[in-house]
């Protein structure tokens, strides 16, 4: 396996940036604790393919397919278009709901392993057969196995059964250890962390162990990482500065200082979300899309987009209402293509630079690169930036307004004594309220989720609608409705004592291939 790298190139540096890998989810079932994950699972599962599969612009997710482990691996979904393919995971979901909650059933070792070798199969070959027709932009796969036991022992599991597999296609293959503790009150705005960070520990030789709690907002936070720009090919920001913003760095003073930074988001734009925006992301919007600094990256004459310090500021002196558009974050690189020795003065310096810029209290204004080719009679238009520290190791960067963009503003100073008793009532409502030291945005919802499933979902009568009064399926028992996979499974270990075996699958059925129709099913199909 090779972390952190991709074989295949897109067809431009935009296209790298918001794709990202295809993955496959394995949902590992032990009983009695599935009960306890299944519904907190399943609602996470659906909010954020509400969210995935409604964005807008350049799919942010390629292929998902879906696999469960009882006492046998299951192929739930094969690979398939994350975008406007809600009413398909959506299904899939509701298969998840009505597995067995409760009894026991005998575990087989070796299914997990054969789910990752099936799932790695199908991926194979869905690449050969999409590759005749079209390229794709990844070439290796990333898989997550999702338990409720113990992750050590799981990854430990893995690591003697697929001692043997090739795993050359393999991008990442992570364990996440689903904990019974159940979190009651969100007091942090990212309960779980970045996967990337040391506190994911990285166990044997390829494997990642991560924990996450046993509630919606942390499994739809760690979903939601899928939409994050993971490649790490190339840094995908330069800011540079003069050797004197670095006290404690002794440097010639004409040798500037390059801190190589990745770039990622703090939130999603509303203006990507249907009913909101008519879809078309131009260089001017007003919003200032994220998604807007993504392209000027992909259009710079580098591989990287340039920030240039060119003077500090004061934090008191800026005032709110000149920043514009999302907010983006800076953050140390972790492009392979890097030496260590290089990474890791390439962190200390962004270290230092977030530690004097706190001390001092200030903000840097930073020129970004021309938003188009120049000519000979013409100045391309430059976008500027302020760039404010965090207590995190990251920066925050916001567009900032320039003498183009302002428009006459007049207003009167706050007269010093109000009247007394327009003073009194304003200061009795302000009593009423209910004061909070902080802005939490996971405890404030929006219905957004339910909002995003009923624009997309199918018709109620063209669903299942014998789902509701059907009982939970037992294990081992299969759907007859269920799409199938895309190649033959792999040989699956019968269970001593089990009355019927599963019929064995003819050599022609498992070298036919399918057309790209029966790859995927139609959004609207039923």
């Amino acid at each position: 396996m090779h972390p952190g790298r991709t074989t295949g190139k897109g067809p431009s540096a935009y296209t790298q940036i918001d794709q990202q890998p295809p993955r496959l989810l394995i949902v590992h079932i032990a009983l009695p604790s599935w009960g306890d994950i299944c519904a907190n699972l399943c609602e996470a599962l659906q909010n954020f393919f509400s969210l995935a599969c409604s964005l807008m612009g350049p799919s942010r997710m390629s292929l998902f397919s879906l696999y469960m482990v009882q006492d046998q691996h299951e192929c739930i979904l094969p690979f398939v278009q994350v975008k406007g393919n809600f009413p398909r995971l959506q299904t899939c979901i509701s298969e998840l709901r009505m597995l067995q909650r409760e009894g026991c059933f005998r575990s087989q070792g070796a299914s997990l392993r054969l789910a990752v070798e099936d799932g790695l199969q199908q991926f194979k070959q869905y690449s050969t057969h999409v590759t005749t027709r079209a390229a794709l932009t990844y070439t290796s796969l990333e898989i997550t196995i999702l338990t409720s036991q113990p992750g050590k022992e799981v990854v430990k599991q893995l690591e003697e059964g697929l001692k043997d597999t090739d795993l050359a296609r393999v991008r990442r293959l992570q364990v996440v250890e689903v904990t019974k503790g159940i979190l009651e009150h969100v007091d942090s705005v990212s309960p779980v962390e970045d996967p990337s960070n040391d506190e994911s520990s990285i166990l044997g030789t390829d494997i990642d162990l991560q924990t996450i709690d046993n509630d919606i907002v942390s499994m739809e936070i760690f979903f939601k990482a899928w939409l994050h720009n993971s490649g790490t090919d190339q840094e995908q920001i330069h800011l540079l500065l003069s050797s004197q913003c670095f006290s404690n760095i002794s440097r010639p003073r004409d040798n500037p200082v390059c801190l190589k930074c990745d770039l990622q988001e703090r939130l999603l734009s509303p203006s990507l979300l249907p009913g909101t925006a008519d879809g078309s992301l131009r260089m001017d919007d007003p919003k200032g899309d994220f998604i807007t600094l993504y392209q000027m990256a992909s259009q710079s004459s580098t591989s990287h987009y340039e920030l240039q310090v060119i003077k500090a500021l004061k934090s008191s002196g800026l005032c709110e209402s000149l920043t514009y558009g999302l907010p983006f974050i800076l953050r140390p690189t972790s492009c392979w293509q890097l030496d260590w020795d290089e990474l890791e003065t390439n962190q200390q310096h962004f270290h230092a630079l977030c530690h004097s810029l706190l001390k001092r209290e200030w903000l840097l204004l930073a020129k970004g690169e021309p938003l188009g080719p120049g000519h000979s009679q013409r100045i391309p238009a430059s976008t500027f930036y302020v760039i404010m520290p965090s207590r995190s190791l990251t920066l925050l960067v916001k567009a900032v307004a320039t003498r183009e963009l302002m428009l006459p503003s007049t207003f009167p100073l706050l007269p010093e004594d109000p009247r007394d008793d327009s003073l009194k009532n304003m200061e009795s409502m302000l009593d009423s309220l209910e004061l909070e030291p902080t802005y939490n945005p996971l405890q404030v919802q929006s219905h957004l989720y339910s909002h995003l499933s009923n624009i997309y979902a199918k018709p109620q009568g063209r669903l299942h609608p014998h789902w509701e009064s059907r009982a939970p399926r037992k294990t081992g028992q299969l759907q007859t409705n269920r799409a199938r996979a895309t190649v033959a499974p792999l040989p699956i270990t019968p269970v001593p004592g089990r009355a019927s075996k599963m019929p064995a699958v003819s050599k022609s059925s498992s070298d036919a291939f399918f057309l790209p129709s029966e790859w995927e099913e139609d959004p609207s199909g039923p």
